[in-house]
This record gives C-alpha cells, structure tokens and sequence, in this order.
C-alpha cells in the first residue's frame, strides 16, 4: 500500500517533551466497534472498558541505556554511538598484548568528524572523576546485511558490559523529544513491569500502565500475561520508499512463552478478548500465531521482520491500546490495518483538533477489531 496513504498533518507542538504528570492520567481517546462514537476518557479508565475476563498481554522488555557519549582516544573528538543489539562475541587484542574476549554489537555513530573503522573511543562513566572509561569501543566495520555499524564493546576494568553500561549510558529517548535525558526519564521511560533487558526504545503504549490498574483489570476477572520484544531501530526508521511492501524492516527478536500460550487458550475457551498493550505487543503475538488454529499461538523465540498493514489477515489480537504514532510510520500502517484506514486517521484528526498529546510521552487509544 502506498505510504503517503498513512499521512496525517500535525501541529508540532501537540509532540509531547515530557511525560504526563501521573501514568494513568494520559488522555485515552476510545474508538469502539464500527458504529459508535469516539470517546474522551482517561487510561486510568480502561479497566471499566475491558469486558470481564478479557486477556491483556503485555510487553515485558527492558530498556537499556544504549545511548554512550565518548572521545576518539587519539584525537579527543567527540562520538555518540547508539547501541542497538548484540550480534555475539569475539577474541580482540585491545592493547599490544592485551587480547580478550569482546562483545560485538551493531550500532549508529556519529562524530565531529567522519569515523573511521580501527579507531577506539572511550566512553566515561556519567559520574565521577570522569578520567577513567568505564567502557571502551573499536569501530570494527559496518554491516552488509544492514548497513549498521560493527562495533566491539569491552570494560577496561573487567566488569560485565551489561553493569558498565547502567554507569555510562543515557536513556535513548527518541529525537523528536528536543531536550536531553533528565532524571525522570529513567523511570518514566520505562514500563513498572519491564524484566528482560534489551531495548533500544520503549513500548510506549506501556507507559501508561501502573501496578495499581493492573491490580484492578484483574479484581475485574481480567487475566494478564505477557511476551518479550526487544524494541529496535525499526521504531525510529523512516519509511523511504512509496510501497510500504518494499520497507525493509529491521529484525526484532521476541519471546511468547509457553505460559501465555496458555492464557490465550483459556481466554478462548472462555470467549474473552485478547487485548494487546501496544504495537510491539501485536507484533509478537502475530508473529506466533498458530497457523492451524486461528485465534491462538503457539510458543516461539526468535526474530521477527513482520511488517502489518491494511489487508494483514489477523489472528490473535482482539484490542489494542497504543499510542499515537508518526506518520508515514509501520506503526500507524498497523493501527490502520487493525481498525480500517479512514476510520484512524478520522480518529487522528479528531485527536489533533482536540489537543491529544502524540507519541513516545503522548496519550493513547483504545480500538477494536471490526468483527
């Protein structure tokens, strides 16, 4: 389908900078089944407009403070380098004398001059006296299959990668939020219930989401289960071509585990929904869907480049909660195919003539699929 299909016009300054004061009191504009009208409610509301019994997955992935701020070590200049996953392990020397085994990730770099593959960067920690490198970096090459950069990642000082980075890394807040990460963004963006860690972005639509309300969508018999999608560089990836069939999107590896297999074959036998918190949510679950029983999934690991727009046939998820998302983008090709092209972008007009905030830190909808 044409990209220029999912275009919408916004105001810059409905772009939320900053998360709303308290999780559950984003604005959440509810689309219900063809027929009705829109709705203007709160997220803290959405326990009420869930059917009792309905099944709500969740994204458990965690974000990683994959932004690193460093100096080349020969020439002082200054990198920045955001990581974006982990591709495996390898012998280095990384001093004359010094060879040890290194982790190897794929990433984006930009300095105040062009980077050149062999040179080492030194990322300090974010605190301290700032003289020694918690984690150093080699530009090793780029990429064939993607184009990223190649980069090995050590510890001078011998810890694990994972706790160096927690002492030198940033949040890596999208670039439509025009400020640098403060102190609210390491809990704020982040979801209360984010276990598994290696996201280079949040599910956003997650945020929203307290202890307290999912204490409540089960006092109201709901059942909540979740899966594990690493959100990647295909979140922030233009769409540059005019076919969105010949998008090509960036590997995304998930987790639907045996246990929410099984809530989604109970959710069944009991007729109740499955409600999808979020886009990455429904890509997971999608992406496992049972191809000899509609409707279910079956367990499954491994990387994901599905790409959903409008004629998608879909086969689990029942309702969405999302966020409001970048035109042009997968993400709204997919809100489009779940509940019917004219019928979002209607409801995306609606949200910008009535002030909604948009994206990362901005409000939700609750949709359903047309029967």
């Amino acid at each position: 389908m044409r990209v220029d299909a999912f275009h919408y016009e916004l105001p810059p300054e409905l772009i939320a900078q900053r998360p709303a004061k308290a999780r559950e009191l984003a604005r959440l504009l509810h689309l219900p089944a063809v027929g009705a009208s829109p709705t203007h409610l709160r997220v803290s509301e959405l326990p009420e407009l869930l059917p009792r019994g309905a099944l709500v997955v969740v994204n458990d992935t965690r974000v990683i403070p994959a932004r690193l701020l460093g100096r080349k070590r020969d020439t002082g200049g200054h990198v920045e380098i955001l990581l974006v996953r982990p591709v495996g392990a390898r012998e280095l020397e990384v001093t004359p004398g010094d060879r040890r085994s290194v982790e190897v990730w794929r990433a984006l770099g930009k300095a105040s001059k062009s980077l050149k593959f062999g040179t080492d960067v030194e990322i300090p920690r974010r605190e301290g006296p700032g003289v020694d490198s918690a984690l150093n970096v080699r530009l090793l090459g780029r990429s064939d299959d993607d184009g990223l950069l190649e980069i090995a990642v050590w510890s001078p000082s011998g810890e694990p990668v994972a706790a160096a980075m927690r002492s030198c890394g940033r949040v890596p807040i999208p670039p439509y939020i025009k400020r640098e990460a403060g102190p609210e963004d390491v809990e704020r963006y982040q979801t209360v219930y984010a276990r598994h860690e290696g996201a280079i972005a949040a599910p956003t639509a997650g945020l929203h989401v307290t202890r307290a309300l999912l204490e409540r969508l089960e006092s109201r018999g709901c059942e909540v289960a979740s899966v594990t999608l690493h959100v990647g560089l295909g979140t922030f990836q233009p769409v540059q071509v005019d076919d969105l069939t010949a998008h090509p999107m960036h590997a995304e590896s998930y987790v639907v585990p045996q246990a929410t297999a099984d809530a989604i074959e109970r959710a069944r036998h009991r007729g109740a929904p499955v409600v999808s918190i979020g886009t990455t949510t429904t890509r997971a679950l999608e992406s496992a869907a049972d191809p000899e029983r509609s409707g279910h999934v079956r367990p499954a690991a491994g990387e994901t480049r599905l790409l959903i727009q409008p004629g998608y046939p879909w086969r689990v998820v029942d309702g969405l909660l999302t966020n409001f998302h970048l035109p042009r983008s997968t993400l709204l090709a997919l809100v489009c195919a779940f509940a019917g092209v004219d019928r979002v972008l209607e409801a995306y007009r609606l949200a910008v003539s009535e002030r909604y905030r948009f994206y990362s830190y901005g409000d939700a909808m609750l949709l359903w699929r047309p029967a």
